[in-house]
């Protein structure tokens, strides 16, 4: 077989790869076109009227990291009560929340967002167990990466006294200057970062 015969070949087999590429990418496309998700905009508006109706019903805006708290200081108060007295912040947290932590605001709040999320999961027909992420990792890495970013940004929410929702969603609500700058610093930080993480998502 001649050199330029394989070349050839090469090509042809190439050309053949570049199509199935193609192929596979129009119908991922063509899925994701299918697949009804709510118009952004229109969440962002409906998002803030639930911010406000917490607002004017509770007197508490949203939050997340608060409920965490809450699960944390009473398993400890449960598991271990010698232990939970020798810590400061599990006395004044749970002195600050009453007998039970538990009955708060912000946990019934999060047990409403998860029984949400599968309702509204079951009726759009997407209730299904599957790990979501690029071709280019595997689902144990992004696993992996989804525990290590959950861990980092509950540290960050308890050194900065709130999460997205409490300390920026909610203070920026109440034009809090905290609340502004704990958005900046988050989305900020995401854009500064996002082109070393883009590959495990792209």
């Amino acid at each position: 077989m001649t050199a330029s015969v394989k070349r050839k070949m090469r090509s042809v087999k190439k050309r053949k790869q570049i199509i199935k590429i193609i192929d596979i990418k129009m119908a991922e496309s063509k899925a994701i076109r299918k697949t009804k998700y709510l118009n952004p905009y229109i969440g962002g508006v409906l998002l803030g009227l639930v911010l406000l109706s917490a607002n004017f019903i509770s007197g508490r805006g949203l939050g997340a990291s608060g409920a965490i708290k809450s699960v944390v200081v009473t398993t400890m108060n449960t598991i271990a009560p010698a232990a939970s007295e020798k810590s400061e912040f599990v006395k004044e947290y749970s002195g600050a929340h009453g007998v039970n932590p538990m009955k708060n605001w912000l946990v019934f709040e999060m047990l409403g967002v998860l029984v949400g999320g599968f309702i509204s999961g079951a009726f759009a027909g997407r209730l299904k167990f599957k790990v979501e992420h690029s071709p280019k990792i595997t689902s144990r890495k992004r696993l992996i990466l989804a525990l290590t970013g959950g861990v980092l940004f509950g540290f960050g929410s308890q050194l900065g006294r709130g999460c997205t929702s409490g300390s920026a969603l909610s203070g920026m609500a109440v034009l809090s200057l905290g609340g502004f700058i704990t958005m900046m610093a988050i989305f900020g930080t995401a854009f500064a970062l996002a082109y070393f993480f883009r590959r495990n998502w792209i």
